[in-house]
């Protein structure tokens, strides 16, 4: 709370070390640091008319997505998720290897591989594209811990010194053949759509997250830093669209994956997921995101914005 402005719900309980630091760590004077540029942020954004948020209506806490014609200072304007599928939400084969928005160079086998998985039967793991590796140990870990589930995986993890690929264990890749495919990179959105990905180990990047809410997918949340612990709160505790994964150990991962793809606990993450999925990307919703992003450029074309870089 600052100048009587609710920055975050009270639901979702997080500690100072869960803070979105981005760069160094919890020590005292990383904490001023970052603290100084927020609140110089939170300055000069009282200055503007309009915040855009990549995110969708209900949920900025606080405001009121009505879609005013008219403009007010600090106004907070949801104008996403954006459409895929040419807005529809439900692509089809056809759709599924068109070009990919990621600086990465994605391995489309990758769907040729999920062809032959069934329905609902994969683990999607991806940790990210910038986030650094979250260790040799913790890979060698949460490889190990993919493969006692017996279930099958798809796993984006680079090929670069910084990833720690070589933490893998040995003969990993033969290891798992059949079952497991490890990926330097791939095409997110056109696996997360594909009916035979059942949930998506994911660090909770703000990206990834609206992804798997418009494609309705299961989450098994390792926030890694960053916005990302946020993140995972809301799809814990506010969505219930998913549950945190606390260690890279195998029994931990074999545990939390059989909760998330098995039994009452898995289906109910599904339906609210679902639901979740059907507020965000029908109806109401993205009509109210049209109209923000209309309002705004009427109030540019106008003069009726003042308009400022963060």
């Amino acid at each position: 709370m600052r100048d009587g402005l609710r920055v975050l719900p009270a639901e979702l309980e997080l500690s100072t070390a869960e803070l979105p630091w981005l760069v160094g760590n919890a020590a005292t004077a990383c904490q001023k640091s970052r603290f100084t540029v927020w609140l110089r942020i939170m300055e000069r954004a009282k200055g503007l008319h309009a915040l855009l948020f990549n995110t969708f209506p209900g949920e900025v806490a606080g405001h009121d997505d009505s879609g005013s014609e008219h403009l007010h200072a600090s106004t907070a304007l949801q104008v996403g998720p954006r459409p895929t599928d040419g807005g529809s939400g439900c692509g089809t084969k056809g759709d599924l290897l068109r070009d990919s928005p990621s600086m990465w160079q994605a391995d489309e086998t990758c769907i040729e591989w999920l062809d032959q998985q069934r329905e609902r039967s994969v683990k999607n793991v991806s940790l990210g594209s910038w986030v650094p590796s979250i260790g040799r140990d913790a890979i060698n870990e949460l490889a190990l811990g993919l493969e006692s589930t017996g279930r099958p995986f798809l796993w984006a993890l680079k090929d670069e010194p910084l990833w720690r690929r070589e933490g893998l264990p040995g003969q990993y890749a033969a290891a798992v053949a059949g079952r497991g495919k490890i990926a330097g990179w791939a095409p997110q959105e056109d696996v997360l759509r594909h009916e035979a990905v059942g949930c998506y180990l994911t660090h909770c990047g703000w990206n990834s997250t609206l992804e798997t809410i418009q494609h309705g997918v299961r989450l098994l949340c390792y926030p890694v830093s960053g916005d990302q612990f946020i993140n995972c709160a809301y799809i814990v505790k506010m969505w219930g669209t998913g549950i945190r994964l606390w260690s890279p150990k195998r029994g931990v991962v074999e545990d939390c994956v059989r909760r998330v793809m098995e039994g009452e606990e898995g289906r109910r993450m599904q339906k609210r997921v679902d639901e979740l999925r059907r507020r965000v990307t029908m109806g109401e919703a993205t009509r109210a995101a049209k109209r923000n992003l209309d309002s705004f450029v009427a109030g540019i074309m106008s003069d009726d914005l003042v308009l400022g870089q963060l």
